[in-house]
């Protein structure tokens, strides 16, 4: 087993140590993705009508076109970062000891909903623009928008922590998050986990499964048991997303503390922490 899975597995048991005591922590990924699947269609038919996406996609970008666009991944990322940073300032609560509720996050993330919104937009631009480059571009805009997104997402792969607990606007947390993973794991530096390693397996198996029963059929006997099937294996897969979501935001927040101020808590263990990044 590599370094980076045996780290990666080390830090989901951990975290899920955390999800074990406070088991509604995995309440906020769930109102996210409902949240979500409303903005997606509030937003989708009238950009669609528009000619929106194809003109983002085929390079006649017009300057609506491109506020529609940046509006829409803004919008998500909000939902997004918004739930997140409540399920953070939760599992804050609980790294120092505390007994947080869904109430306590959802009080922590609407204290610094400026700051969220404002670092939407940020994160919602860089997001269509590295979309266009993805899908628009040729070989080179496909490696640099690649490159672009590992970049942005390690720069900014402590912003969320950083905004609840220290309380400043999104620039200052940006360049804040980019000086903690400096300062505690050194310049040249890649993320060493990956809970795709752990996930990536089973999702992928139900997947597999409910493609199979889809496109090919499977002998259940009756339709209602094929349906039963189904809605069973949807309900696998969106299970799995929800856990792997919120153990993310756990772990962030233990990075954060452990960067932030040198603490992981009885959950961590220093090494288990130390080990979310490597040299590149």
């Amino acid at each position: 087993m590599s370094s980076g899975i045996r780290n990666s597995w080390a830090l989901v048991k951990a975290s899920a140590g955390v999800l074990r005591a406070d088991k509604e922590l995995i309440v906020f990924p769930i109102l996210s993705g409902f949240v979500q699947l409303m903005v997606l269609a509030s937003f989708l038919l009238p950009m669609f009508l528009s000619g929106i996406f194809d003109s983002l996609l085929g390079g006649g970008i017009q300057v609506m076109g491109l506020l529609g666009g940046v509006s829409f991944y803004a919008v998500e990322a909000f939902v997004v970062l918004f739930a997140n940073s409540a399920l953070v300032g939760a599992a804050m609560i609980r790294l120092s000891g505390g007994d947080p509720t869904i109430g306590d996050g959802f009080r922590i993330a609407s204290k610094h909903v400026g700051a969220i919104l404002v670092f939407s937009f940020f994160s919602g631009a860089v997001g269509l623009i590295l979309r266009i480059l993805a899908r628009g571009g040729k070989g080179l805009g496909r490696l640099g928008a690649a490159i672009g997104g590992l970049a942005w997402n390690l720069v900014t792969y402590l912003v969320l922590p950083v905004l609840v607990v220290e309380e400043i606007d999104p620039i200052e947390a940006i360049v804040r998050s980019a000086t903690l993973l400096k300062k505690t794991w050194g310049e040249q530096i890649v993320i060493n986990l990956s809970t795709d390693a752990i996930f990536g397996l089973p999702k992928l198996l139900v997947f597999g499964l409910l493609a199979l029963a889809v496109f090919q059929g499977l002998p259940f006997g009756s339709p209602l048991v094929f349906a039963l099937v189904i809605a069973l294996l949807i309900g696998v897969f969106l299970l799995l997303g929800l856990i792997e979501s919120a153990l993310k935001g756990i772990y962030v927040a233990a990075v954060y503390r452990y960067a932030a101020q040198g603490e992981v808590g009885s959950f961590f263990s220093e090494e288990v922490v130390k080990g979310a990044f490597r040299p590149k």
